[in-house]
């Protein structure tokens, strides 16, 4: 018997919209249908039973609270069974691949987290005597380390906590540079369109006016016009590499010579480090400044809000102007943490400091962990398998895909797609909601911005074979029936606990806030 598009067939009963059978509660096997907290406990009780006691009274004064919490009651059999069902609705790395391109969503190997939660390490306090966390600091002084040398620069600020905030260090330092130099009044920053979005808001961010330059059909920076940009105002460049169209940027070090004739500094956007890893040293590109994703290169939990963590790596020029505090070891081997913004002698051109303290201690042990069970051949076959998976999944697809920029070589880290060449009606969101039925995550879509109906999908290293090809045939199959008109499509996913929502709606008009119903009021006899 033939089974249609949702799966159904007609012995199994029932109906076939979404291929399921309707039950009593919602649930359809062990995929459980979850209400809100609020609907399943009440706010008139508690999951404790307290006994009436004497209240001495509120030391809280004027600011204790003057209405009910409504904050539902609920058992502790009640609260877990809640939040563990709502864990089965969520997609997770542990699940299956996840192919957001321009993240690099890969594993997090348990062994990270396993020396994360040593005492000493799970434990330390910002404010404990150095001399109580000699052992802390010598984790962030080896990672600094390693760092330093995989780049090639000169020094590392450990302290930035995300990617972004690595920009702005970076940014910051060209900035102190520039006013050490007297030449403050250089404002402008350049931006290939091919950059990470974050790199513009950064610069502005910073004090510093944004102007784009183009790239070519290829998918890469125009170099020509942006030399023809340079002048006595351009502060300086930031360049995304490998670029956001998943390709290497060969003319860097081109670039960079240029940019060093007008005076200028080159900030290269680190985000795509683990496509490059152990392969290329930015530093030998002409490269001042470069943020490194902990959570993306060196597998540190990514997503959920954090804790991020971003070290920027500093070229030569750039390396006086770092930020405090930072980590210095001793000819006796111990370690000191330059923290104060007096320091002197030690760090007189300091922009200044970032953070309250140092940065994310979990964050730097799971890296070093991570680096130090590769080795440096292992960080050199990350990028390797990383680049050789995302070019499998281009060549595979790109007979049903689009691929704007196969022609231009081999990608790097990951492969780019558009909604070229589907019917009318269709797009890259039909696509992304079915795949979301087939049991994986949507890739990144409609980024980068030069490509119309962008589909963006980075492998990593992690993925073997089995699951590549379970993907492009779950994204095959999916881009298929888009071409083919399947009307389905339009109203995927299907299979999920919720249907397409109405994305616009929700962005505009979000529901924050739990209201109960209003009681409906009985009609008078």
């Amino acid at each position: 018997m033939t089974i249609n598009q949702s799966g159904w067939r007609p012995e199994m009963g029932g109906n076939k919209d979404g291929g399921t059978v309707s039950t009593f509660t919602g649930n359809r096997a062990l995929m459980l249908e979850e209400p809100l907290i609020f609907e399943i406990g009440s706010t008139e009780t508690t999951g404790v039973d307290f006994a009436d006691g004497d209240v001495a009274g509120s030391r809280l004064g004027d600011l204790s609270r003057k209405a009910p919490i409504g904050l539902p009651g609920l058992s502790e059999p009640e609260a877990v069974r809640h939040y563990t069902r709502l864990s089965r609705q969520n997609y997770a790395i542990d699940l299956g691949l996840f192919p957001l391109g321009s993240c690099t969503m890969k594993h997090n190997p348990r062994l990270n987290e396993r020396m994360a939660r040593l005492p000493g390490f799970a434990d330390v306090h910002p404010l404990q005597p150095v001399d109580t966390v000699q052992g802390a600091l010598g984790v962030v002084e080896e990672l600094a380390r390693w760092l330093i040398t995989l780049t090639g620069m000169a020094a590392v600020a450990m302290s930035p906590k995300a990617g972004a905030h690595g920009e702005l260090c970076g940014i910051l330092c060209i900035k102190a540079a520039l006013e050490k130099r007297g030449e403050g009044h250089r404002k402008v920053i350049l931006v290939p369109e091919s950059a990470h979005g974050t790199n513009p808001a950064t610069a502005a961010f910073a004090g510093f006016s944004v102007e784009n330059i183009p790239a070519t059909d290829e998918g890469r920076v125009d170099t020509a016009a942006l030399e023809a940009r340079l002048g006595p105002d351009v502060a300086g460049v930031m360049i995304t590499n490998p670029n956001t169209c998943g390709l290497f940027e060969r003319d860097l070090k081109r670039i960079s010579d240029a940019v060093h004739a007008v005076g200028g500094y080159v900030y290269c956007d680190g985000a795509n480090f683990n496509a490059i890893v152990g392969r290329v040293r930015p530093g030998d590109l002409g490269v001042d400044a470069m943020h490194i994703n902990l959570h993306k290169t060196f597998s540190t939990p990514h997503g959920g809000g954090g804790p991020g963590s971003g070290p920027t790596v500093l070229s030569e020029a750039l390396a006086p102007f770092a930020p405090l505090p930072f980590t210095q070891v001793d000819a006796d081997g111990h370690v000191r943490l330059i923290e104060e913004e007096t320091a002197g002698e030690d760090h007189p051109d300091s922009f200044g400091r970032m953070v309250a303290f140092h940065g994310q201690m979990g964050m730097f042990t799971r890296a070093l962990t991570y680096i130090l069970s590769h080795g440096a051949d292992g960080l050199k076959q990350v990028a390797e398998d990383a680049v050789l998976n995302a070019n499998y999944v281009l060549r595979s697809l790109e007979d049903t895909l689009d691929a704007p920029f196969a022609g231009s070589g081999p990608c790097m880290h990951e492969a780019l797609f558009s909604d070229e060449g589907f019917p009318a009606g269709f797009s890259t969101l039909d696509v992304a909601k079915g795949l979301i039925d087939e049991g994986f995550h949507p890739m990144t879509v409609y980024f980068p911005l030069v490509v119309h109906g962008a589909m963006l999908v980075e492998p990593t290293e992690t993925e073997s074979k089995g699951a590549l090809d379970q993907f492009i045939g779950a994204l095959r199959s999916v881009a298929e029936r888009a071409k083919a008109g399947d009307a389905s499509l339009k109203s995927a996913p299907h299979f999920a606990p919720r249907a397409r929502l109405d994305e616009t709606q929700a962005a505009r008009k979000p529901v924050l806030v739990w209201k109960d119903a209003a009681p409906t009021a009985e009609a008078a006899e």
